[in-house]
């Protein structure tokens, strides 16, 4: 593991498989220990983190002394992670009072406990919106009042060289200095061309020759008017719209609603959707029914969307392909992590010497989207 003299141990918190974790150790950080309470995601973070320590369970349960014994006691430069955050997502029905909401303060408590330089926080950019300013407003008090300077920003993943279109609100906590965030190296504001699916797929093997989580026998489609219908679908397209199936299937394959009954004349999710090979994927989520092969007709395999969210080929999930699927899909792409772990060993400590003047609570959002649309290919 490339090691740096601004390498920082950390502890992930709501750690999942370790997308986070891998990217800030490719950074040239350590990390000392996973939590999470997912049996299989655990098991895929010991796998791929055979150095570090694994916490399986509920966090609320994890004491003072069983994580200093845990971490043997070290110092603890970092402390970072994402609570489970169904209950701010854009995408369904976020819900303020979601209790999952609450689990921030176990990251506070261990934050308490380690006192650690740097706190990272990731989380949905749902967290962003209007309705959830009063939580947000929260979780920035809770650590300033620890001493952290705190910021927030919006990143986007195809910005920083990961093959996928997936969009995150990162927050960040430097104690006695700034916060500073990784600039875009990708795509219309970077210098590089964004990095495409079509890149990834060229090569699913791991160093020993070996093609793991690609079974795809497992990725058939068993439905067959569906498998017919995903082969008359070209690459990057899918059936949302009447006239999307017009143009793509023929009539025997039609799905047989009433276009002018569903609401706003479409489905709710484009259904049967092909990646394109030509740009980065739409964002990776936790079902595999979500997104289909750009050319074959069948699912995706857990490799082909890890690909996509940037693990590298020798990066082993454990449990079924459910298991396996929802753990890429909570995943932060670890090559963001990785622009993340570069900037957090840029930062400077013991740089803020004059008492800050009261934050503005309407402005903790200004500056946090940055990201554009991004065309250069």
């Amino acid at each position: 593991m490339k090691t740096s003299s601004t390498s920082f141990k950390f502890i992930d918190l709501f750690s999942g498989c370790g997308g986070l974790s891998h990217g800030l150790e490719l950074a040239g950080h350590k990390c000392l220990l996973g939590v999470d309470a997912d049996k299989y995601a655990i098991e895929s973070f010991a796998h791929n983190h055979k150095h570090a320590e694994t916490y399986l369970g509920d966090i609320k349960k994890l004491s003072e002394a069983k994580l200093k014994s845990l971490i043997k006691n070290q110092t603890i430069d970092m402390v970072v992670g994402g609570p489970p955050c169904q209950g701010f997502s854009t995408v369904g029905r976020g819900k303020v009072e979601d209790s999952r909401n609450q689990l921030f303060r176990e990251f506070v408590r261990v934050v308490k406990i380690t006192k650690p330089k740097v706190i990272l926080f990731e989380n949905v950019t749902g967290l962003m919106a209007k309705k959830n300013q009063k939580i947000l407003e929260m979780i920035f008090s809770h650590f300033e009042k620890l001493g952290y300077t705190m910021d927030a920003r919006v990143l986007s993943a195809e910005e920083y060289g990961v093959p996928e279109r997936r969009r995150r609100a990162i927050i960040m906590g430097v104690l006695g200095g700034e916060c500073v965030f990784p600039e875009p190296s990708h795509g219309a504001r970077g210098t590089k061309k964004l990095v495409t699916v079509g890149d990834v797929f060229k090569n699913l093997k791991a160093s020993n020759g070996k093609a793991f989580n690609h079974d795809t026998s497992l990725a058939k489609l068993k439905n067959d008017d569906d498998r017919e219908r995903l082969k008359c679908i070209p690459e990057g397209k899918g059936i949302r719209y009447q006239e999307d199936e017009k143009n793509y299937l023929p009539k025997k394959l039609w799905f047989g609603v009433d276009w002018d009954k569903l609401r706003e004349n479409r489905f709710r999710q484009t259904r049967l959707q092909r990646l394109s090979l030509k740009g980065p994927s739409p964002t990776i989520l936790t079902s595999r029914t979500s997104y289909y092969h750009p050319k074959e007709a069948r699912y995706l395999t857990p490799r082909e969307a890890a690909a996509c969210q940037s693990f590298p080929n020798d990066f082993v999930f454990h449990g079924s392909q459910t298991a396996q699927f929802r753990q890429i899909g909570n995943a932060v792409p670890p090559i963001l992590a990785k622009a993340l772990g570069e900037t957090v060993k840029k930062l400077k400590f013991n740089s803020v010497t004059k008492k800050k003047s009261k934050r503005d609570n309407n402005k903790i959002t200004e500056n946090v989207f940055h990201y554009k649309q991004s065309t250069n290919l």
